[in-house]
């Protein structure tokens, strides 16, 4: 045989494969160094990494909210608590069945005895859905269809309806007498059902039944293995308001652990991270103020047994949110609430005052915009049931009448169009043909006294005056930029805060109902206020700025927070200055400030207001609603040295004819609320001993300066 003849001349075989052989073991070097620099990666730098990777494939993370920090008023009073309560919750199964869940919703709405009282009305329509949905197919009421129309169930069948639209025809066309009519426990047991599928498909635990009893959940923890995916949460807790309605809707409301995020606001809490199955403000100072008070959630790891039931491990425990300290006075506020529910309840649907239906009051510092009290009721006229409202001295408009007259005398003076101490006759205006007055002819007063005597005729001349007109009998009211001058009205209006939200730290304050229809005659009906609706709070307001010398102070209610436990402030809500007055009408404002003074000396204001041992300035308003009038009263004091600002409002109070009844808010309301406030407050009083030594000392402090 021939020999194979070297590739390589020159080369021994041997050494050739001796250098393949090298390079081999070196390319496998490699691999195993290469093998083993990727395992010290994957066991010691990313370790962390790849564990929380592995966390994130076979557990969840479980979001469970905070104790609520707590609500306080003024002096310490608790409005708003939070209450340990423990809760019967589910998480499923990863093994869960649809029938095993039905199983076990029907065992634990028997076992724990729930009845459909414990579930809310929508809860309950939409169990009864659910309820029909599991009936047998033959069953007329499989799937609610019977609540269809032919036509819907047409359009339904041929897939021109979506699921949205085919529950919401079905709601609307579900009663009451059908609900009655199913049967009741399979209805409970697929409303627990739907509490239990709240939160499934996100792993979160869902809550079953809120603040079961000690016998209750020692039960369910003695007897687990009879209830796969339900637990009894230790860390729940509910909200309470010890001082039941008394500024309940000012409070607002939390939404339960049953509830979660409320459905008008959920996508607005979830935008801010919040979990569905979080509880959360839903109304009032609860909501504008929720991110404080809720604090930070208990995050837990969820991880799956062998038989499918979840395991929780504690990652962050929760911490409760800030307290809370409010400027109400508690106090005072009960005393409000009962005066206001008294007179309404006294005087509703009496003679001459059949359209009596609702009262609002609402008071303030002067000096620094803290909301002391406000409160409100309504009256059902067919069952006389009470109904509280203290929201609505932010919510609702009200035609102000003369309590108003103060600004527009300011605003004359301050255009030029009417002088400080200026005598105007008070009689019958002939303006084309129609005669204007007020509600008797007054002969001649100046500007104090307009105010006292609530001159329409005043008024309405500073407004003429406004719009270019001079007043001749007879001669047509002839204004040659109605939009115009009422534009420059409502400025004055505004800079004592009408026409204006007032900027109250509470959702859903109104700002004002301006009328559209700009004939002359609306400029005159303007200056007495009878044209733009105003809400309590802003006529408060409007009083705090005549009380304060032209200052316009930020209304608040919320004034700190604490850490919980805690002493140091942790967020400060400062007195805020919102704008004042030009220095130069000063003297005009003080006209303004005697003319309220003089109403109530003059018992204009009528007696119990003159009666109290201090020295109040205020205006009332009448205002004509139709065959009906709105009484208002404005005021603050004491005039040396004001501290409270209020105003008050009765709607509809009294017949607008030649029977009007007296100013309710004067002659029954104001009085017994401010006697309070000074009982209340003893250092806010000022008697003639202070007003002396005030004198003395400034005198002192003017002859030193003048040295």
């Amino acid at each position: 045989m021939r020999k194979k003849k070297n590739k390589t001349p020159g080369v021994p075989t041997s050494k050739i494969v001796s250098n393949r052989i090298l390079i081999l073991s070196m390319v496998i070097m490699a691999l195993f160094l290469s093998l083993f620099v990727r395992l010290v990666d994957l066991q010691a730098i990313e370790h962390a990494s790849y564990v929380e990777k592995q966390d994130d494939y076979t557990s969840i993370k479980q979001y469970s909210s905070a104790p609520r920090g707590q609500i306080y008023d003024c002096k310490g009073n608790v409005l708003a608590r939070t209450v340990a309560c423990k809760n019967i919750v589910y998480t499923t199964p990863n093994n869960a069945t649809l029938t095993d869940m039905l199983v076990y919703a029907d065992r634990v709405g028997e076992v724990f005895h729930i009845d459909l009282d414990s579930f809310t009305l929508a809860e309950i329509r939409d169990a009864y859905l659910t309820y029909c949905n599991f009936l047998d197919a033959e069953d007329e009421k499989y799937g609610a269809f019977d609540l269809l129309s032919e036509e819907e169930l047409t359009r339904y069948n041929k897939g021109e309806m979506t699921s949205a639209e085919l529950r919401r025809i079905q709601l609307a066309n579900l009663t009451q007498e059908m609900i009655d009519q199913a049967d009741q426990r399979a209805l409970k047991a697929a409303a627990v059902y739907n509490r239990m599928i709240t939160s499934s498909s996100s792993g979160q635990a869902s809550v079953i039944l809120e603040d079961v009893d000690d016998a209750d959940s020692a039960y369910l923890v003695e007897h687990k293995t009879d209830f796969p995916g339900f637990d009894i949460d230790f860390g729940g807790w509910k909200r309470e308001y010890p001082y039941g309605e008394a500024l309940s809707d000012v409070l607002g409301s939390v939404s339960t652990s049953t509830e979660g995020l409320p459905e008008s606001l959920a996508d607005e809490y979830l935008a801010k991270g919040y979990q569905y199955n979080a509880q959360v403000g839903k109304s009032g100072l609860e909501l504008q103020y929720n991110d404080l008070l809720c604090g930070t959630d208990e995050i837990a790891k969820i991880t799956y047994g062998s038989n499918g039931i979840a395991h929780k491990e504690i990652l962050q425990p929760a911490q409760k949110g800030h307290d809370l300290y409010l400027s109400i006075d508690i106090d005072l506020q009960l005393k409000l609430d009962e005066t206001l529910k008294n007179v309404l309840q006294a005087h509703s649907g009496t003679r001459n005052r059949e359209n009596f239906y609702s009262l609002f009051m609402c008071m303030e510092d002067p000096q620094t915009g803290d909301v002391l009290a406000l409160s409100g009721y309504t009256i059902d006229p067919e069952t006389k049931e009470m109904s509280y409202y203290a929201s609505g001295n932010y919510t609702q408009l009200i035609n102000p009448g003369s309590c108003i007259k103060g600004a527009t005398v300011y605003m004359g003076q301050s255009e030029g169009v009417a002088s400080e101490g200026e005598v105007i006759m008070d009689e019958v205006l002939n303006i084309g043909g129609q005669e204007f007055g007020s509600y008797k002819e007054h002969g001649p007063v100046n500007d104090v006294q307009a105010l006292s005597v609530s001159s329409n005729v005043y008024m309405f001349t500073i407004a003429m005056r406004m719009g270019g007109y001079n007043y001749e009998p007879g001669k047509a009211l002839e204004i040659v930029d109605v939009p115009q001058t009422l534009d420059k009205m409502r400025n004055y209006y505004s800079a004592f805060g009408l026409g204006n939200t007032t900027g109250l730290d509470i959702p859903n304050e109104v700002s004002v109902f301006a009328a559209g229809n700009n004939t002359p005659n609306m400029v005159l009906n303007y200056s007495i206020g009878q044209l733009d609706t105003y809400s309590p709070v802003q006529l408060m307001q409007y009083a705090a700025v005549i009380a304060a010398d032209g200052k316009m102070y930020q209304p608040r209610f919320y004034k700190y927070s604490k850490e919980v436990g805690g002493d140091e402030i942790f967020d400060l809500n400062e007195v805020t200055l919102k704008s004042e007055l030009d220095e130069k009408n000063a003297s005009h404002l003080k006209r303004v400030q005697e003319g309220f003074q003089a109403c109530v000396a003059d018992e204009n204001c009528f007696a119990p207001l003159k009666d109290l041992d201090q020295n109040m300035a205020a205006k009332t308003g009448t205002a004509e609603v139709g065959e009906w009038t709105t009484a208002n009263l404005v005021g603050y004091g004491p005039v040396e040295k004001p501290s409270i600002a209020f105003a008050c409002s009765a709607p509809t109070s009294s017949v607008n004819s030649q029977s009007v009844s007296a100013n309710i808010c004067a002659t029954n309301v104001v009085g017994p609320v401010l006697q309070e406030y000074f009982r209340l407050y003893p250092d806010k009083r000022f008697d003639s001993g202070q007003l002396a030594e005030a004198e003395v000392n400034e005198d002192v402090t003017v002859e030193e300066t003048s040295q």
